[in-house]
């Protein structure tokens, strides 16, 4: 107990009058008499003494490295390494963010690894998909550029995951440097065509006057009928049609979903069923899926190309396979056999069999009536 006093008057003075190795000898005995409770004082005390070096104060080394251990894997121990410079912890700075992402401290805790010349480490986590997932987000909230140099090499590996990919060029469009490194991708024709919509809906928000001066050149926005250019996504998904306006915009021939989708038992059976495609996919992810079709292509439908003996190729999704032949689904619906002794090879397509510029055909409201009624579409 009275080692609390101490701490009190400590707090109300000048640190030029309490010496460092005084209040932290006296809390170090607190420390071991009641950790448990007594824990959040002690992380107080040490941001009074975060200037300094506790190198020749070896008191506050103790006492900042016991505080140390008791904080391990929780967000107080980003402040303290950062608050000390504890350089040597630049793995455990890691493994928080990877571990912890929604974590507030996630971001401090990989700026504070940039800081102390971990980006090596970082570049290393950043190369597995199940490691970058985590670490992407909370690097663009960091405000660093130098996450323009780890994340672009990510962007431009379309050996990724998509989903990793497009969540780097989220992150990296938040520093100017990202940003311009996004519209040099697009300029050199380096930028993957499944990532060519999010990047210029990210690069449309951006707030360097010139860099979205830039973008739109060399990413213009998807046109709708007639060139009418259309709102950027973030307005587009929320404006509100009339679901049985944007039924009749389905079927009709120049869009013709009808021939491609199921809705009930109305359609064909060739791409997914959409008869509850709005409990499935939100109002972006359905906007997005017209607009960039091949940016998340539904697993089972995607398209191969069949090289044939003879010359002759073939094209459509798999329906099924055996060990004597191949059943490929064609648009349409109807199936085409192919037996393995004339097959030569086989190539997955990267792009979805869903036809690009879609929307072109259709007025903003048809495209916009569209989507309500995809959203409509509900598991009763």
């Amino acid at each position: 107990m009275g080692v609390l006093p101490n701490i009190t008057i400590c707090r109300s003075l000048s640190l030029r009058l309490c010496s460092a190795a005084v209040l932290l000898l006296g809390f170090f005995g607190l420390l071991a008499q009641e950790a448990n409770d007594r824990t959040s004082i002690l992380i107080e005390a040490l941001q009074r003494l975060k200037d300094q070096d506790i190198e020749t104060n070896p008191a506050l080394k103790k006492a900042v490295l016991n505080v140390l251990e008791k904080v391990r894997g929780k967000s107080a121990f980003v402040d303290v390494v950062r608050d000390f410079k504890l350089t040597n912890e630049i793995p455990a700075l890691l493994e928080f963010a990877i571990q912890n992402p929604r974590d507030p401290n996630a971001a401090e805790s990989l700026k504070t690894l940039l800081q102390f010349g971990g980006s090596d480490r970082l570049k290393a986590a950043l190369a597995q998909d199940v490691t970058a997932a985590p670490l992407i987000n909370p690097l663009g909230d960091t405000g660093d550029n130098r996450i323009a140099g780890l994340l672009l090499p990510v962007v431009g590996q379309t050996d990724r995951s998509v989903d990793v990919r497009r969540a780097a060029v989220r992150s990296v469009v938040r520093v100017q440097e990202g940003a311009l490194g996004l519209v040099q991708l697009a300029r050199d024709g380096r930028l993957a065509s499944d990532l060519k919509l999010i990047t210029a809906t990210e690069l449309s928000t951006v707030r360097w006057p010139a860099v979205k001066s830039a973008a739109a050149e060399v990413l213009p926005p998807p046109a709708a009928r007639g060139n009418a250019q259309l709102p950027p996504l973030a307005e587009l998904i929320q404006l509100r049609g009339d679901s049985r306006r944007g039924a009749t915009v389905f079927r009709l021939p120049e869009v013709n979903c009808i021939s491609c989708h199921l809705v009930g038992n109305e359609g064909v059976d060739f791409g997914p069923a959409l008869s509850e495609i709005g409990t499935k996919l939100g109002r972006e992810a359905l906007v997005e899926s017209i607009l960039d079709p091949s940016a998340g292509i539904s697993f089972g439908f995607e398209a191969w190309q069949f090289s044939l003996k003879g010359g002759d190729e073939a094209f459509g999704l798999i329906a099924s396979e055996t060990e004597q032949e191949v059943v490929l689904k064609l648009q349409g619906g109807s199936m085409n056999r192919l037996k393995k002794s004339e097959i030569e090879g086989r190539t997955k397509q990267p792009l979805s069999i869903m036809p690009i510029g879609l929307q072109a055909s259709l007025s903003t409201q048809e495209f916009v009536d569209l989507i309500e009624y995809l959203a409509s579409l509900k598991k009763p």
